[in-house]
This record gives structure tokens, C-alpha cells and sequence, in this order.
């Protein structure tokens, strides 16, 4: 089934209908500024597919993905969330894209400005220049400003399912000739939890470490689960706490 997101996204890049502002939510790790790359590239590519997707060839798509096309500027909210960072971009903002033919501002991790920062956030979303795209990534959509949000089209990153984990992770032992077992591979999915950036990130500590999958991450099973809440019915308090440190002591949080 094709994403919701995705098909929304490119339907508005068919039809030249996109916004000026995007909100992008959802948990870490599922493609929020991945995602915003994209749509920065769409927003840019000099000869973009059918369906709306880049064609990840032309100059502008390969200058968005090595880092180096002057209108992307992404913007790190953790660090750079005070009054004067956005001060700065709005000054800026004023200029012309240099080569592109969209200007790209992605603010990640948007909820950690100041409340002064939004406010001057707000001035810019209520007058955008022209040519100028902004996409805002947030884990915490709630320590967003309403009058942010008001201003943006919102899209819902929704945790990868376990299937979609098992193909990607499968896509990147195939492309990188990893050589691991299947049952390791859905190991590795179930810990991820809906992440794919987790699921990387241990699949490269098992394939760089060659060290055993069970040893490296503490999995809960769906029988777990089961087994504790059949416990905690029957009122059985010893059990369950048995179960409860046993989980403790396999560094399960």
C-alpha cells in the first residue's frame, strides 16, 4: 500500500499546487528530515518523474544529496533555537534562491525554539517571500505554537511496520552483501520499534561488530507481554515480579 504521505506530497508537486510551510510529526527515527529532503529535491529538480518524485540525477538532486546546493539550508532547532538564529534567517530569507528555482529552509526538531524564536517564526510564515519553502520536523507536535501550526500543512510520520523494517533492512544486506540469517533480520526489525534509523544502526553494530544478534539487543516478545497480563489478572504479584526483574536484569527497560 502505497504511503498516504508520500502520494499527498507528489500529487501536490504534479499539480503545482505545494505550500509554502510544512509540518512534518512523528516519532525519531521514522524519516521526517529524510522525507523533507525529498520534497526539497521535488521542489528543485530540473526534470521531475510522473508521479511527482524526483529524478535523483539532474544537477540540483545531486547537489542536494552530496550537501552542497546553496538553497537547502537546514536549521538544527536543538542548537540554534534562540531569537537572533532566526533573526538571522529572516534576513537572509529576503534573497533570491541562487540556483534553485525553490529556496528550502528545514528547521528539525522545530519545538525547541524559544517562545521569542517562534514569534519571529511566525512573522515569516505570515509573509512568506516568494519561492521560499518552509518544512518544520518535530518529535513533540504539542510544544508547537498553535499559530505555528495554523500556518502549515501537517503531515503525520506514522513508526515503519515490521514488514516495511524487514524489506529495508533486506534491501541494505542485499546492496551491501551482508551476510546474516533471516531470523536475525526480524530480530533486528522487532527492536527497531518503528524505527528505520534504529534498525540501521543495529544492523550496522551486528554486521561491523560480528557479534550475535540475541547478545546485542533485549527484544520483549508478543508471549511476554501476554504472559504478564495473564498474570497481573489472576492477581499473582510474586510472578509477575519475577518476570518483571527477570526483564530488568536483560537490560529491558
Amino acid at each position: 500500500k502505497p504511503n498516504d504521505v508520500a502520494v499527498a506530497l507528489s500529487n501536490q508537486i504534479k499539480s503545482g499546487k505545494t505550500a509554502h510551510a510544512y509540518l512534518f510529526v512523528g516519532p525519531r527515527g521514522t524519516g521526517k528530515t529524510t522525507l523533507a529532503r525529498i520534497l526539497a529535491k521535488a521542489l528543485n529538480c530540473t526534470d521531475l518523474k510522473e508521479n511527482g518524485d524526483p529524478c535523483d540525477k539532474c544537477d540540483h538532486c545531486l547537489a542536494i544529496k552530496n550537501g552542497s546546493f546553496y538553497d537547502l539550508i537546514e536549521i538544527d532547532a536543538a542548537s540554534n533555537r534562540g531569537i537572533d538564529d532566526i533573526r538571522d534567517l529572516k534576513e537572509k530569507i529576503k534573497l533570491a534562491p541562487s540556483s534553485g528555482k525553490n529556496k528550502v529552509y528545514i528547521i528539525d526538531e522545530v519545538h525547541m525554539l524559544t517562545p521569542e524564536a517562534f514569534n519571529a517564526l511566525l512573522k515569516t510564515l505570515e509573509e512568506p517571500p516568494k519561492n521560499v519553502t518552509f518544512i518544520l520536523c518535530t518529535t513533540e507536535a504539542h510544544k508547537v505554537p498553535d499559530t505555528i501550526k495554523s500556518r502549515c500543512q501537517i503531515f503525520k510520520i506514522k513508526r515503519a511496520t515490521l514488514d516495511q523494517l524487514i524489506n529495508k533492512l533486506e534491501a541494505i544486506v542485499k546492496n551491501e552483501d551482508i551476510e546474516i540469517d533471516e531470523h536475525s533480520i526480524r530480530q533486528i526489525a522487532k527492536a527497531a520499534h518503528g524505527g528505520y534509523r534504529d534498525a540501521e544502526t543495529i544492523l550496522q553494530q551486528v554486521a561491523e561488530g560480528e557479534v550475535n544478534v540475541d547478545s546485542l539487543i533485549s527484544v520483549i516478545d508478543r508471549d511476554t507481554f501476554v504472559e504478564i497480563t495473564d498474570l497481573i489478572i489472576k492477581k499473582d504479584a510474586k510472578l509477575s515480579l519475577h518476570i518483571v526483574q527477570k526483564l530488568y536484569e536483560d537490560g529491558i527497560d
